[in-house]
């Protein structure tokens, strides 16, 4: 089996292609705008500078059987674009939707596309989302993700290829972007946090967890044509994963309690609402679909992957 991984080069591709080159009788070819090197005899990288262009797939796309399409245009902390939509969806759409008609015509057969949780919204109050949830995307990074999803099933309909669609949510771990690599710092730094209090509810998934599960839906039958919403097994409150994080570093944890109503004044006086709601709201999965039918089962637990991340990040810091 020969596997095509776009956005090799990330957080999530890195991990990716270094466990599926552990697989037998599979070979990998990563791509991305810059490179990487890993040593093994079933892995080449292909530089792809103009994701647009259909002339840029076709020599990559020879012999593939399995697309995972995991580079994207993501959250841009310093936006310089006129009309970031267009960028947005030049990108996450355009781009998605050029790979997998080539796809199509080079007789791929399946095609794994990394979407978001945020196509179903940016949080949960009563009830958590599952499959069944109506999407409601907020951002523009999750409207083009929402965007993307709705074209490969339109271009996949009565077609070769499987499309299958995976939501995660936050993926975290000690390399993580982002801000799970801001709250790193700030646990790190010991800086005492006024959130002993929260009661909320996160689910997340470890990096290694998406790893596995995106491994699982390369070669199962049942993942053909469906739509996963993809988590670790238990949820956690801001409090817990900040005590987690502290944990792994074998530091103590900064937290005291200041209640939610002062936490939501101070974030709306400051101009920092979308960090409360990150920090402080709820944003709760259901992902017992991925257990039900591929019978999947997340090999690290929740807590465990935290303290590593934790663990790990202190040690990358370490002169």
């Amino acid at each position: 089996m020969k596997i095509l991984v776009t956005g090799a080069t990330g957080f999530i591709g890195v991990s990716l292609c270094k466990a599926l080159i552990t697989l037998p009788d599979v070979s990998v070819v990563g791509s991305g705008r810059s490179s990487i090197e890993l040593v093994a005899t079933n892995f080449v990288f292909s530089k792809v500078t103009d994701t647009s262009t259909a002339g840029e797939w076709r020599n990559i796309l020879e012999g593939v059987d399995v697309v995972i399409h995991l580079a994207a245009r993501a959250h841009v902390l310093s936006e310089i674009s006129s009309d970031p939509m267009v960028e947005f969806r030049k990108v996450n759409v355009e781009g998605i939707l050029m790979l997998a008609e080539q796809a199509i015509n080079a007789g791929v057969k399946r095609f794994i596309f990394l979407s978001s949780i945020g196509v179903n919204g940016s949080c949960t109050l009563e009830q958590a989302f599952d499959e069944t949830s109506l999407p409601a995307p907020q951002a523009m990074y999750a409207v083009s993700k929402w965007e993307a999803e709705q074209g490969l099933e339109s271009l996949c309909a009565n077609k070769s290829m499987d499309l299958v669609i995976i939501r995660p949510p936050l993926v975290y771990g000690a390399n993580a972007p982002g801000n799970f690599k801001r709250l790193l710092k700030l646990v790190s730094s010991g800086m005492p946090l006024p959130l002993a209090g929260l009661k909320n509810t996160r689910t997340m998934v470890a990096l290694e967890n998406l790893v596995d599960f995106i491994k699982t839906c390369v070669t199962h039958p049942l993942a053909a044509n469906e739509i996963f919403l993809i988590s670790d097994k238990q949820s956690v409150s801001t409090p817990q994963i900040i005590k987690a994080l502290a944990s792994g570093m074998h530091s103590r944890s900064p937290l005291f309690a200041v209640p939610d109503l002062f936490l939501l004044g101070g974030a709306k006086i400051l101009g920092k609402y979308s960090v409360y709601q990150q920090l402080c709201g709820s944003l709760e999965i259901d992902s017992k679909k991925s257990r039900t039918l591929l019978s999947w089962v997340p090999p690290v637990d929740v807590k465990d992957a935290l303290e590593k991340a934790g663990r790990d990040f202190k040690k990358n810091q370490m002169p």
